[in-house]
């Protein structure tokens, strides 16, 4: 069948069509799905270049989400172990979600991984509270054009989009941030300051460096920074936890891989809301672009080089 394969770390580059990747054989708990579109994820480009949380060993068919049909005949979004990046999958039926009508193949791909995220980084880990202050890093990419819209059905008080370029911070307004401002590192906590008026409550970062340092300086007392990447590979400054105590402020790392391990707890609910909310038009999530898999390595340089606006999927077809 056809897949991406990969046989030796590095960029883009090393994202190869292959037309003879050997169809996966499902066992018990797992299905076939026949692909129709896979997901595209930052993350993704770290495991091409084994710069991720957890190793990668090789050969490798990355794509840790995917949309299909399964032998049955049911549509159904799912998380994958990896091989999302094919024109079949083995889909493990706890991670694996019945699409509704109404959402797209692109919405559904945003919703599983992206999604839950979102999802996660503001009910799990920052606790959001209403009438909190919440600024979204990455305001236009999957996470984050989810995180603005969620946050202000959720009864943030002021939601502050941070995204690189006029065009994406005029679509987090779009999907109604209250502000968005430029991300460039220079001044960055003043302008996070500025737009809220007051030192804020809740930051969702994944920038890393300098990005990550200033927004901890820029939160109120009992304010949260939540981080959930490193997309500048670039560390932040170590944590001084005498300055955390002295200021009341908290730093919570989210990584869903840990959701993962008991998706009927921390899977199945907000996957439900998140499918109810799209089915009814109350959230947009939005499908950035769609590459055939000839064109993963393009959809890879375009996350890294951040052209890109939110969700990113694959066609196999193509």
């Amino acid at each position: 069948m056809r897949a991406i394969r990969i046989t030796e770390f590095g960029g883009p580059e090393v994202l190869t069509l292959v037309d003879d990747q050997p169809e996966p054989e499902p066992g018990p708990g797992v299905e076939l799905l026949t692909v129709s579109h896979a997901g595209v994820n930052y993350a993704d480009t770290h495991q091409a270049e084994d710069s991720y949380l957890a190793p990668s060993s090789l050969p490798l068919v990355p794509g840790a989400e995917a949309v299909g049909t399964l032998p049955d005949g049911r549509r159904v979004v799912a998380l994958l172990a990896s091989g999302g990046y094919a024109e079949r999958a083995l889909a493990p039926a706890v991670t694996s979600f019945e699409v509704p009508e109404g959402v797209e193949d692109g919405q559904a791909l945003a919703l599983v991984l992206q999604g839950t995220t979102a999802w996660h980084l503001l009910r799990t880990s920052a606790h959001l509270a209403e009438g909190e202050s919440v600024v979204v890093h990455a305001a236009a990419g999957g996470v984050g054009t989810l995180a603005v819209q969620l946050a202000k059905r959720w009864g943030a008080g002021r939601v502050i989009a941070v995204a690189s370029s006029e065009e994406k911070r005029q679509l987090a307004l779009d999907l109604g941030a209250d502000v968005a401002i430029d991300g460039t590192e220079d001044g960055l906590k003043e302008r996070i300051e500025e737009a809220n008026g007051d030192k804020v409550d809740v930051v969702l970062e994944m920038v890393g460096g300098a990005t990550t340092d200033q927004s901890l300086a820029a939160l109120a007392p009992f304010g949260r920074l939540v981080v959930f990447g490193m997309a500048s590979r670039q560390a932040p400054s170590k944590v001084n936890v005498g300055e955390l105590m002295g200021r009341s402020r908290a730093v919570v790392g989210f990584w869903l891989v840990h959701a993962l391990k008991d998706p009927k707890r921390y899977l199945a609910a907000p996957m439900r809301e998140l499918l109810d909310l799209t089915a009814s038009g109350d959230l947009q999530p939005v499908v950035g672009g769609t590459y055939g898999l000839s064109d993963a390595a393009q959809a890879h340089i375009d996350l890294r080089e951040r052209r890109s606006v939110g969700k990113l999927v694959l066609d196999p077809s193509r």
